[in-house]
Order: structure tokens, then sequence, then C-alpha cells
């Protein structure tokens, strides 16, 4: 049976911060004891969530090891390359760490560091670290101290994209994802591109020539094809607050293999024991708000025309399935706790 486990959250401003905050203070075996902020230490964490008021009784603290001392299981849920110089000491001091960043994603230091602009601090501990979604990784996460939780568009494009690699159905030279984002992906910035009078009533393309979730993407379905994958990630920014929908092409190797029959039962069979992702009925169209406030992948998979290209719809939550709900579910694996538990509650309409 899992036990209580003292929880430290560093970076608790942030939108995954505060979903962490929601999620976990509903979790039986949680106890969320310290939350860092470096801009809020002081001041009562009810202050910057009201809806936490009388939930959760703590103040924003430094974020330090000293501050993190008593906790059992740390998560991160800071900028990229701010958690690799407080990984160690913690690791060392025998914590077990979930990181929400991407400090440990990648397998090349060389190729993170040319997409993240810094030198990384602690190229040893990248292989230590397990990929942290379940549905690829479930029994590396349970034995693992250190997580490195996958990003949102990987997320929605991964789990899209696998049954049909597993079964060795496609050309993995020529993948296509167009991938949606609401604005929240972006995070409390204040950039002039995401205030609501310049994104409202517009939608655009952006990070075309190369965005950083790319060689994550290229990652991890090249280790399910067993080999490289040739993939065309272009990632849009839509007027709203969060949600993903990531539509995904890919050609069949062979014409006659595929019927949509076929292909509905792959992704039935494929997913059938996994309890966040749903497979809708042949002919649907997942939406985002069909996902919103929860931490399910919900997806469809078409033949358009009996034709050679398949497309499959995959839609989650950012800051849930996306961030914090994928990190939960990690948590909840490495504790030996129900994957359900505090996740199970479907999101909100409308």
């Amino acid at each position: 049976m899992a036990q209580l486990q003292r929880i430290g959250i560093v970076g608790g401003t942030g939108y995954a911060g505060a979903e962490l905050l929601r999620l976990l203070s509903a979790h039986p075996h949680a106890e969320v004891v310290a939350v860092t902020s470096r801009g809020d230490a002081g001041t009562p964490v009810a202050d910057a969530y009201p809806q936490l008021r009388g939930v959760i009784d703590l103040d924003f603290v430094e974020p330090s090891t000293a501050n993190l001392v008593d906790c059992d299981i740390v998560f991160f849920a800071t900028p990229h390359a701010a958690a690799m110089h407080d990984v160690p000491a913690l690791l060392e001091a025998g914590k077990r760490v979930i990181d929400l960043s991407a400090d440990f994603r990648l397998k090349d230091a060389d190729e993170w560091a040319a997409w993240y602009g810094v030198e990384h601090v602690c190229p040893e501990l990248i292989e230590r670290a397990a990929y942290g979604m379940p549905e690829l990784n479930r029994e590396q996460i349970a034995g693992a101290d250190l997580v490195a939780a996958p990003g949102c568009y990987p997320t929605a494009v991964v789990l899209g994209f696998k049954p049909l690699i597993d079964a060795g159905l496609v050309d993995a030279a020529s993948l296509i994802a167009d991938a949606k984002t609401g604005v929240s992906g972006a995070g409390k910035s204040l950039k002039p591109g995401f205030l609501f009078a310049e994104m409202q009533e517009s939608f655009k393309a952006y990070g075309v020539a190369g965005h950083r979730h790319l060689p994550e993407i290229r990652q991890t379905l090249g280790e399910l094809a067993g080999g490289d994958v040739g993939l065309t990630f272009v990632p849009h920014l839509v007027p709203m607050i969060r949600g993903i929908h990531a539509t995904l092409y890919a050609r069949l190797s062979d014409s006659n293999a595929g019927s949509a029959d076929a292909l509905q039962a792959l992704y039935e069979n494929a997913y059938a024991d996994e309890p966040f992702v749903d497979v809708l009925p042949a002919g649907a169209a997942p939406e985002t708000r069909h996902v919103r406030g929860g931490n399910m992948c919900r997806m469809a998979v078409h033949r358009p025309g009996g034709g050679d290209t398949v497309v499959v719809l995959s839609v989650i939550d950012n800051l849930i399935k996306g961030a914090a709900g994928q990190a939960v579910q990690c948590f909840n694996l490495m504790i030996g706790a129900d994957e359900n538990c505090a996740l199970a509650a479907p999101g909100p309409l409308p």
C-alpha cells in the first residue's frame, strides 16, 4: 500500500505549478510541505491562488536544497535550464525528483545545449532519468528516482503515432504533425505576441524552422521505430487558454494494408488497458474542450477516402496530460499507488 509522501514543488507560481498544487492537494498519498518561488517567498500560497484557501496553508519559500530537505519527492515546474542546477544535490540527499521541464528529456547533451542555448551542467544524470510517459515506460518510471516528464506537444504526437509505428504500417520517414495549442503553454511571462489584444481573433504558426519539442518527438518516435524517423512538425498558436489538438499524417507502407476497420481495431487494442488514452468510435473527432481540466488523451483514427494516408486526431489539456497531470501519473507509479489516484475526475464543461 502506498505511503504518505511529503512533497516539494519548485516553481509554484507558474501554470504547471498551480495545477500540481491543485491535483496534489486532493491526493490521499501526498502532503505538500514546501512550495518555492523567488519572487513571492514569504507570502502565503493562498494569496496567489485564493481557490486554495483552507486547502494549502503554506507560505512560498526561496528555492534551495535546505528548504526541500523534509521532502520525499520534489517536483520541478521551473523554466528550462533551471532544474539541472538543483537536481544533483537532491538526488545525493536521497530525494526523488520529477522534472516537468526539458532538462533531462533529450539523451544527447550536446543536442540539448544546441536547442536550449546553454551547456548542460549534469549530463551524467541524463541516462539516469526515466522518460515520464507511462504508456511507454511504466516499469522504468516506477523504479526511477529521476523522471523527465514529457513536453505537451510530444505527448499528443507520440501517443497518436505510437500504434502505427509499433505495427510497422507506415513510412516512418515521412510523418507530419500539425499541432495547435492554447496560450497557457507559453507560461505567465508577458510577451506581446501572447497578449489578449494580439491573440484574439487571430491564429498563427510559429517555430516552423524548428521548435524545441521537435528533437524530443523525433527521439521518442525513433525509439519506437528502432531507427531515425522523418518528421515535419509545425506548431500553431490559437486564441484559447488551454488545450492541444494534434492532426497527424502518416503514409501507409502498403496501401492494401490498414483498412479503416483494421486501423480502428489497432488503436482500440493498443490502448485498451491505458487509463488515460481514450480511442473514440470510428468517424469521431475529438475536441480540446473534451479533455480540458483532465488527464485524458482522446484520439480518433481515420483513413480519408480509403487512400494511403492515415490521419490521427489527438487532443490533450497541455497543462494536465501535457504537464502536471502526467507528472502526478508518474508520481503514482513511483509510490505504488493506483495510477488513477487524484486524476480520475472528468474535466469541466462548458
